[in-house]
C-alpha cells in the first residue's frame, strides 16, 4: 500500500510541474513580441510557483483553510494550466492535462493523502 501512496503523490508532483511548464509554454506562444514572450514563459510559472509554495504546498508558509478547500484550489491551477495548453493550440495535451489531474486530484482528496507520512 505504501509504495500505491508514493506513487500517487509523485504523479502529482509531476503533475505540478507540468502545469508550471504548460504555463510557461502558454506564456511564449502568446502573440507578442519576442522579449515579452520570453519575460511571460519565465515569469507565468514562477508567479504560480511562488503562489503555490507560500499558500498551498505541504510546508505552506500561509496554509489557506482547510484540506478540502486547498486541495480545490490545486485543482483550480490544473484546470488553467490545461486551459492555457488549450488556448495555446494544444488541445489535446490540455485535455489529457485536465482528465489526469482531475483523476489524481480526486484520489488525493477521496484517500486524504495529506495525512500520510512517507
Amino acid at each position: 500500500m505504501k509504495w500505491i501512496v508514493g506513487s500517487i503523490l509523485a504523479v502529482f508532483f509531476l503533475l505540478e510541474i507540468v502545469a508550471m511548464i504548460a504555463f510557461g509554454y502558454y506564456g511564449y506562444h502568446l502573440k507578442s513580441g519576442i522579449a515579452v514572450k520570453i519575460i511571460l514563459a519565465v515569469a507565468l510559472p514562477l508567479a504560480v510557483a511562488i503562489l503555490w509554495g507560500v499558500f498551498l504546498s505541504p510546508k505552506a508558509s500561509i496554509p489557506v483553510f482547510s484540506f478540502p478547500v486547498r486541495t480545490a484550489l490545486k485543482f483550480v491551477v490544473f484546470v488553467l494550466a490545461s486551459a492555457s495548453l488549450y488556448a495555446a493550440e494544444q488541445k489535446v495535451f490540455g485535455l489529457t492535462l485536465f482528465m489526469v489531474s482531475f483523476l489524481i486530484v480526486a484520489i488525493v482528496f477521496i484517500l486524504k493523502l495529506h495525512e500520510v507520512k512517507m
